[in-house]
C-alpha cells in the first residue's frame, strides 16, 4: 500500500493508472475510520480495480464554533486498517496542500443545499463540494463510494456530479450501525455513557415512525409530531430538525409514500449526530 500526500504525486500516479486501462474505485473520508468506512471500502474493492482511500479533516465544511481542531484523528491506525481492508493508495494531503494561501475558489450546489443540515450549518456543503470536486480532479476516479448516513450529502455530490458532467459513478451505500442500532460515526467518541445510551433514541424514533406506517399512519405531520415528542423526553437530546422527505429530491412531503423518508440531526449533549430511514417496506 503506498501513501501518498503531494497533490502533483496523487495526479500524476491516478494519470498512470488510468492509462493502464485499470478502474479506479474512491472513497474519501476524513479519517479515524469505524466499520461504516471499512464496508465503503470493500465495496469499493469489489468494484474497481485500484482502490483509494483519501484522508483529510476538511477545515472548508467546519463552521465557526465546531469541531475541526478536535475532530478525532490516527493516521497510523487508519493506515493499517486501509492495508487490512486491501486498500491500493492512501492519499493524505496536508491542509497547505490542499488550500494554498492563494486559494480562492468554490464549488456551490444550490437548492438541495438549503434546508436540512444546510439551514443549520449554511457553509457546510459549500465546503462539501468544493473538497469532493478537488479530490475528484486529483484522484481522478472512475466510481466513488459514500455512505447513506449523510443523505443530504449523498444527495448533494449525486446532483453536483451530474450538473458537472463528472463521469464518475456514485455509490451510495447503506447505514453501517452498532449492535444495538446506533448509526456509526467518528463522532461517537465524544459521548459519555449516559449520552451514548440515550443517542439511541434516534434509531428508536425512526423505528416508531416505521411502526405508526405499518399501522397506516400516512400523514407527515402526525409522524413528526410523535418522534419529536419521543427524542424531545430524553434529558439530553436537543432536536436540530425532524422531517419527513422525497428521497431525490429532498422536499418535505405531506403524504407518506415509497420515496418518503425520515431524516433527523439532534445534539446529545454537546455532539451533533444524524440519522435517517426509509418508512416503507421497499423489499
Amino acid at each position: 500500500m503506498e501513501i501518498v500526500e503531494s497533490v502533483q504525486e496523487m495526479q500524476q500516479h491516478m494519470a498512470s493508472v488510468r492509462a493502464s486501462g485499470k478502474t479506479i474505485a474512491f472513497v474519501p473520508t476524513m479519517g479515524f475510520l469505524h466499520e461504516g468506512h471499512l464496508s465503503l471500502l470493500n465495496e469499493g474493492r469489489h468494484r474497481g480495480d485500484v482502490l483509494v482511500l483519501s484522508i483529510f479533516v476538511n477545515p472548508t465544511q467546519f463552521g465557526q464554533g465546531e469541531d475541526f481542531e478536535d475532530y478525532p484523528r490516527d493516521l497510523k491506525q487508519d493506515c493499517d486498517l486501509a492495508e487490512e481492508a486491501g486498500v491500493d493508495v492512501v492519499f493524505a494531503p496536508s491542509v497547505a496542500a490542499m488550500y494554498p494561501s492563494d486559494y480562492a475558489t468554490e464549488v456551490n450546489v444550490s437548492g438541495i443545499t438549503s434546508g436540512l443540515c444546510g439551514a443549520s450549518r449554511p457553509s457546510h456543503f459549500r465546503g462539501v463540494c468544493t473538497v469532493v470536486t478537488k479530490l475528484f480532479h486529483i484522484v481522478q476516479p472512475h466510481l466513488a463510494v459514500f455512505g447513506a448516513k449523510d443523505f443530504q450529502q449523498l444527495a448533494v455530490i449525486k446532483k453536483m456530479t451530474r450538473d458537472l458532467n463528472l463521469p464518475i459513478e456514485i455509490v451510495g451505500m447503506p447505514i453501517f450501525r452498532e449492535q444495538d442500532g446506533l448509526a456509526m460515526s467518528s463522532r461517537n467518541i465524544y459521548l459519555n455513557p449516559q449520552q451514548r445510551h440515550q443517542a439511541l433514541a434516534l434509531f428508536q424514533a425512526i423505528a416508531l415512525a416505521r411502526d405508526l406506517v405499518k399501522n397506516r399512519e400516512r400523514d407527515s405531520g402526525s409522524i413528526i409530531s410523535t418522534v419529536s415528542d419521543y427524542l424531545g423526553a430524553h434529558s439530553l437530546i436537543r432536536i436540530d430538525y425532524v422531517t419527513i422527505c422525497h428521497q431525490l429530491t429532498l422536499q418535505p412531503q405531506q403524504q407518506i409514500d415509497s420515496d418518503s423518508v425520515l431524516l433527523l440531526a439532534a445534539f446529545v449533549g454537546q455532539t451533533r449526530l444524524i440519522d435517517n430511514g426509509y418508512l416503507m417496506d421497499l423489499s
